[in-house]
């Protein structure tokens, strides 16, 4: 809690993990802060916050990414050393969860990201 903020201030606001799953608005926190499943919306419907302006600076996501990517190609490397499954079978394992880490890890980071610049331009 910072100076001069009253314990309830950020009472009820979502998590940012539920806000990422979501895709919360940071000002009105209803469900427009994405169009795609990784893609940000330009404006909230609700609220009409520009949430393009927000995302300037955010250009971290080719290296959230890439940290993505190593982690699972080395978790890849040691299931494979460990079962030695078939390459179907890998394959069928690691296409689709590859899929969902990688929206997951862009929606993760870019509603952060939205939402740190939010807090950094209110007054």
């Amino acid at each position: 809690m910072l100076p001069g903020e009253s314990p309830t201030e950020h009472k009820g606001q979502p998590g940012l993990v539920s806000a990422a799953l979501s895709g919360l608005c940071p000002r009105c926190g209803s469900k427009t802060l994405f169009v795609a499943p990784a893609a940000l919306a330009d404006e909230c419907s609700a609220c009409g916050l520009e949430i393009v302006s927000l995302e300037r600076g955010g250009r971290f996501v080719g290296v959230v990414t890439m940290l993505l990517a190593l982690a699972l190609i080395l978790a890849a490397l040691g299931v494979d050393e460990w079962l030695r499954l078939p390459l179907w079978m890998s394959l069928l394992i690691w296409a689709p969860l590859t899929v969902v880490a990688v929206i997951g890890g862009l929606r993760f980071y870019k509603t952060m990201w939205v939402y740190h610049q939010y807090e950094e331009s209110r007054p």
